[in-house]
């Protein structure tokens, strides 16, 4: 196949969490298991100029990429689907788009033209949209939108995707998701919320390609026959995705229901190979047939949102094929962890994770928990936060500083050992302003790091403004804490643990964001096969 991109555009209608970015993501795998080349990129319709601001209640959890941007969750579920990692470039929001415009305003390159939503907010996707193509490195760019059509701050990017289909012909393709809800009373699905749906993308000028029909009942013949008529696509276009137990069903569900196949079709690509899936099918299998269960304690403050540890929980799940076992979470709200019910909570669990986060609330709980994972030597992994938690917990009850904390927390402390950095001091503004992205760690051998990475160097992403306090290593040092893993640039710690301990390990750094089906991160394999070995 030549390298002149076909681009793939999913929308959604209806109801907003049908599962998009899962969708994209899912026909990603199947093209790339057919040989091809494939990037997926968000386009996000709300004014924040990226999600580095928004509160997990707002949006989820912030993924990092490679590079350093904070994007939309979604792209996690994109490269844990295609091991493929994603940029800057992947994740445009219209805040991004804007800015971008009035700069341009600003510096005088429209020449004196009155700024408009069209042609320049709409040039100015498509000019985002097509970045990814330079370089011709991709067979196929599948761009989904957020949000759901119909909403005003979505026209634009619609209007973009009209335009680029115009342009492209048989090079663009819509795939449109929309619900087919089952009424109990009636006994029965319903096709009406779809035609709508598709009636509003027809209004503003878009014809979808091929329709998903997200579904908790099978479609019929006739439903599928009734939902192409009336929404002017062929019967093979309409793709039934019923609900799945796993999101990791969704691709070999797809597969089964030819959507691959359609796409391919419907962009006139003449030959393919057909899709190599063993891998993806071994993991599944596992999945499903878990030799036994381990309980492990995900300590935060988000913990009633699903949402908001989603790299995490899917780590967690990975780490769980690599050890045969069904990794069950129970979420434990920081907030109501204190000394006397610490043991109650946290008793039945063989591992504790103390997740990342910023601000106060919760931060006592989180202390605490590390505190009973150490005496009671339950193994034990803090991430960025939670290894800062870690620190303080040792500082006030090892080395007796007692008034011990974090800056962030506590701008008076006498002894914070953990402190901002030196280049987050000067900065006023907080958007995309933290150390972000990825950063190399060098590990000390013989440490348990060590034999986690099996390597002496790995690069690892990051999001934080804070760090622990170098004033404060030889004490913790004399007292039997081991930093395993520092920056050889800036001598930042980056691992910290505790060889008394037969699993205590806290990161300064997201190994979430980099566990990906193909390749489960070590650290979360290691940590729970520590947490098996507990349960013995």
């Amino acid at each position: 196949m030549d390298r002149t991109p076909r681009y793939i555009f999913v929308t959604g209608g209806v109801a907003s969490s049908l599962g998009k970015g899962i969708i994209s993501s899912s026909l990603a795998k199947l093209l790339l298991a057919r040989g091809f080349s494939v990037t997926i990129q968000k386009l996000d319709p709300y004014i924040n100029i990226d999600p580095g601001t928004l509160n997990p209640y707002e949006h989820g959890e912030c993924y990092v990429t490679e590079d350093g941007a904070e994007t939309d969750l979604d792209l996690g579920h994109y490269e844990r689907f295609s091991n493929v990692p994603t940029s800057q470039a992947n994740n445009v929001t219209t805040g991004k788009i804007y800015q971008s415009v009035i700069n341009k305003e600003r510096k005088g390159e429209y020449l004196g033209q009155t700024v408009q939503v069209v042609p320049h907010i709409t040039d100015e996707i498509i000019t985002s949209i097509k970045t990814l193509s330079e370089g011709d490195k991709y067979d196929f760019i599948i761009t989904e939108i957020g949000g759901t059509v119909g909403d005003i701050e979505s026209f634009p990017f619609i209007e973009a995707i009209r335009q680029m289909k115009w342009e492209l012909g048989k090079d663009a393709l819509t795939i449109h998701l929309t619900l087919v809800p089952y009424l109990a009373a009636a006994g029965e699905l319903k096709t009406k919320p779809t035609q709508h749906s598709v009636k509003t993308m027809l209004e503003q000028g878009v014809q979808p390609d091929i329709i998903i029909c997200r579904t908790e009942k099978h479609l019929n013949e006739a439903m599928r026959n009734k939902i192409a008529l009336f929404c002017n696509v062929e019967p093979s276009s309409v793709i039934e995705s019923i609900d799945a137990e796993s999101i990791y069903e969704v691709p070999i569900l797809m597969h089964k229901e030819l959507l691959d196949v359609e796409v391919l079709r419907k962009m006139e690509v003449k030959s393919f190979p057909e899709p190599d899936l063993n891998d993806w099918n071994d993991f599944l299998d596992k999945l499903q047939n878990p030799q036994k269960e381990v309980n492990i304690a995900l300590v935060g403050k988000y913990v009633e949102l699903k949402d908001a540890y989603k790299s995490i929980c899917e780590a967690f799940v990975h780490a769980g094929v690599s050890n045969n076992v069904d990794v069950k979470l129970k979420m434990i709200q920081s907030e109501n962890i204190n000394n006397k019910n610490v043991e109650e909570k946290l008793s039945n669990c063989s591992g504790i994770l103390v997740a990342p986060g910023f601000g106060e609330r919760g931060i006592e709980g989180k202390i605490t928990a590390v505190k009973y994972a150490r005496e009671n030597k339950i193994p034990f992994l803090g991430i960025c936060l939670g290894m800062q938690c870690a620190a303080i917990e040792f500082a006030r009850n090892v080395l007796n500083i007692e008034d011990a904390h974090t800056f962030e927390i506590d701008k008076n402390t006498q002894n914070p050992v953990i402190d901002i950095m030196e280049k987050q001091k000067s900065l006023t503004k907080i958007g995309g302003t933290m150390r972000l992205g990825s950063y190399p760690c060098q590990i000390s051998k013989g440490t348990k790091a060590f034999d986690i990475y099996g390597s002496e160097l790995i690069h690892e992403r990051h999001r934080h403004r804070y760090e622990f306090n170098i004033d404060y290593k030889e004490q913790f040092e004399e007292k039997g804490m081991v930093f395993s893993g520092i920056n050889p640039n800036s001598e930042l710690i980056e691992i910290i643990e505790l060889p008394s301990h037969p699993w205590y390990v806290g990161v300064q750094f997201h190994p979430e964001y980099k566990s990906t089906v193909a390749n489960h991160h070590p650290l979360f394999v290691h940590f729970v096969k520590a947490a098996i070995e507990y349960s013995k």
